[in-house]
């Protein structure tokens, strides 16, 4: 079960995360960033969900330098404001949390990956911070921000049915970055990993962690663990 801890980034700022550890040996450690509705139970429960696969999981609370605990309702006005809450943090500050969480992990190989808006922020990390891979759940930016492409393996996951990036701009992805791998699930829309939204999808989330996980694996077993 994923517990709260504190990581201590490079700035010297300090902030809550979820933390869940493996049965056995760890495979390798991954930091999971949070959708627009901050660090919700959910950000909790796909810890342990990397953890029962055998992984170190981080998943950071990127809203503690607002405040603490902040976290959004989900729908409209919590979507709302937690596009607010992202808005005001800057590039440095989120680099500067996920290196923090980096740090706790290793040594060890270490994936970033991220949900929505933290998918995009993953997608930064992956270009400007040292990972062994990135696993990006339909990351809701990255079609736009072409400045960046991952210089570690990465797999990307978007459903067809995405009402905030569209197929046009998930090929537009691929086509800008030919080495990543992209899945797409037919008829998924966006956050169709998480139950406690309306658009949950569990068969394309079964198959999402799936092949997550065996990504992981291949990718650590190649950077020597």
């Amino acid at each position: 079960m994923s517990t709260k801890i504190s990581v201590t980034a490079p700035d010297g700022h300090k902030l809550d995360a979820w933390q869940s550890d493996p049965s056995g040996k760890s495979k390798g450690g991954i930091i999971v960033l949070h959708a627009i509705y901050g660090l919700t139970s959910h950000l909790g429960d796909v810890c342990d969900m990397f953890a029962e696969h055998g992984f170190t999981a981080i998943g950071p609370a990127l809203y503690d330098r607002i405040g603490k605990d902040t976290v959004h309702p989900y729908g409209e006005v919590g979507g709302a404001a937690g596009r607010d809450s992202y808005a005001s943090l800057t590039k440095e500050q989120i680099l500067a949390d996920v290196a923090g969480c980096a740090a706790a992990l290793r040594p060890g190989p270490v994936a970033i990956s991220g949900f929505c808006t933290g998918g995009s922020w993953a997608w930064v990390a992956g270009q400007e911070l040292d990972f062994d891979a990135q696993v990006n759940f339909y990351g809701s930016h990255v079609h736009q921000w072409t400045e960046y492409s991952p210089k570690c393996p990465t797999i990307m996951h978007y459903g067809d049915t995405d009402r905030i990036v569209p197929l046009d701009g998930v090929k537009a992805i691929q086509a800008a970055n030919p080495g990543v791998t992209i899945h797409i699930y037919p008829g998924a829309n966006h956050a169709f990993f998480n139950p406690e939204q309306d658009y949950h999808d569990p068969d394309a989330a079964a198959l999402l962690l799936s092949r997550s996980v065996a990504f992981l694996e291949d990718c650590f077993s190649r950077a020597g663990t």
